[in-house]
């Protein structure tokens, strides 16, 4: 069963606006590039550089639990560590995430958007090595079908922004929910070979409208109410590197 890369995305900083890429280099047994680097915690998460493990995405500054933060629009430059931000009524920020200067800028800057909708100090935290801030502990690459998204659309009556879902890529070409199915088949991603793991469980995340920030619709309930399940998506891990640009062939093997 064949289709086509119709986008990549990565999020560099957990939470924060996500980032369209031409192609990628993907690595075996290693998450998206420059996907989830950073995190911004939300009063001490627990979350120790020395011995790194997964920590609850309730733990940072997520949609989950502060919709606001889609009112930040981000970049982040992965050569020289510069990442940017703006929102409406607030000075741009600019500032290296590589250092505790840039680190503090962006962590003030952030707490006066999130004003009112925090409970804890700000810290930017960085994966150390290979680990990132994965919802999941198997979330290396995540994928959505863009049928699937069309099929909930048509079920709710109004159009759903697959930029919801922050997967690291979005294929257009297979029947909708196909890929619910498909728990340990390889895949063939343009020049890297994978496995699925499994669908991915969807949370409160994808209630909020990435561009005006607002919780307009509870997705997760919908997912349930319609499909009797509360997935979109599925995660992938690379057994075999390679590149993957738009309009590559992704195909279940």
């Amino acid at each position: 069963m064949q289709a086509r890369i119709a986008s990549l995305y990565r999020h560099p900083v957990k939470g924060f606006t996500p980032e369209r890429l031409g192609r990628a280099e993907l690595a075996a047994g290693r998450c998206f590039p420059c996907d989830r680097l950073y995190a911004v915690e939300e009063g001490p998460s627990g979350f120790d550089p020395e011995a790194p493990d997964h920590i609850s995405k309730m733990k940072f500054t997520v949609l989950a639990k502060i919709p606001a933060v889609a009112k930040a629009r981000t970049a982040y430059d992965e050569a020289t560590g510069m990442f940017s931000a703006r929102a409406e009524g607030l000075a741009d920020f600019a500032g290296d995430l590589r250092g505790d200067e840039g680190r503090r800028g962006f962590e003030a800057w952030l707490a006066k958007l999130l004003e009112g909708e925090i409970k804890g100090p700000l810290r930017v935290i960085e994966g150390p090595g290979d680990h990132r801030f994965m919802d999941s502990r198997s979330g290396y690459v995540s994928i959505v079908n863009l049928a699937s998204v069309r099929d909930l659309e048509g079920r709710l009556g109004r159009p759903v922004d697959p930029l919801r879902f922050r997967a690291n890529l979005y294929v257009e070409g297979w029947p909708a929910w196909v890929e619910n199915d498909w728990t340990g088949r390889a895949m063939r991603v343009g020049g890297a070979r994978a496995e699925v793991l499994k669908p991915i469980v969807r949370c409160a995340a994808t209630h909020v409208d990435p561009v005006t920030a607002e919780r307009d619709i509870e997705l997760v309930k919908a997912l349930f109410d319609h499909y009797g399940h509360m997935f979109c998506g599925v995660y992938l891990k690379v057994e075999a590197g390679g590149a993957v640009a738009e309009g590559d062939e992704v195909a279940v093997v």
